[in-house]
């Protein structure tokens, strides 16, 4: 018995100095070459409803790219950590369907994490999922305008799970689902912080959904000071 309970108390002390000993991973995410240039929607502009949302005629938002190649909606992750997720106490991630666009257009959460979707728009909207990893379900709901918010979540990890509306078929967005808490996308400088990751060796990945959908990957150690990690993606 009481070796049983000095286990028990050394694996706690393990854990609460693992705790205690997290640290930050930050890095920036840089585009090296000229991306293509982005598409008019011009089936929105169009549009007799969605089309009076907007005084110029929206475009595809594929890359956000800063004067120093900073590249925005990047997703930086901690490859291989599975089973980690706190998804179901994590707070809901919000995307709104807004000029008949999704806003934000590149989201990542947790597995069983709420993912809550508006309709800010005074026009009927749908929120198709087009899943393609087991154990996540495809859904379709209609959503009017003013309605309640619809709640999804998802149980499988999965890159770029597309949410579409049927209504409005230029309206897209990429959902990334991650099985642990230790991810983060970037924003338009480029940079991201992924927070309290416990002292150890990593695989870090970074994907995006246009110029590396597959991720470039890097070795990183993580001490109580934390770790850096920054990439450069080139087109090809």
């Amino acid at each position: 018995m009481k070796l049983k309970s000095s286990l028990v108390c050394a694996a706690g002390i393990l854990t609460l100095t693992q705790v205690l000993s997290a640290a930050d991973i930050t890095g920036t995410v840089t585009l090296k070459g000229t991306p293509p240039a982005e598409k008019t929607i011009d089936p929105l502009k169009a549009d007799p409803t969605c089309g009076k949302f907007h005084t110029e005629n929206p475009t595809t938002h594929f890359y956000t790219v800063g004067a120093g190649g900073e590249l925005a909606d990047a997703i930086v992750m901690l490859k291989g950590v599975t089973g980690k997720s706190t998804g179901a106490a994590a707070q809901p991630q919000v995307i709104d369907q807004k000029g008949c666009l999704y806003s934000p257009q590149i989201v990542a959460v947790q597995t069983g994490q709420k993912i809550l979707v508006k309709n800010s728009d005074p026009v009927l909207h749908n929120v198709h999922t087009t899943p393609t990893a087991a154990g996540n379900s495809e859904q379709n709901q209609a959503q009017m305008p003013a309605s309640p918010d619809l709640s999804i979540s998802f149980s499988a990890p999965e890159n770029f799970l597309k949410f579409k509306c049927d209504v409005h078929p230029w309206m897209f967005a990429w959902v990334t689902v991650v099985d642990s808490p230790y991810f983060a996308v970037t924003g338009k400088d480029g940079k991201f912080t992924i927070k309290d990751v416990p002292p150890g060796k990593y695989t870090v990945t970074a994907l995006h959904r246009k110029a590396s959908p597959a991720g470039l990957d890097k070795q990183i150690e993580v001490t109580s000071s934390g770790a850096s990690a920054d990439f450069t993606i080139e087109l090809k």
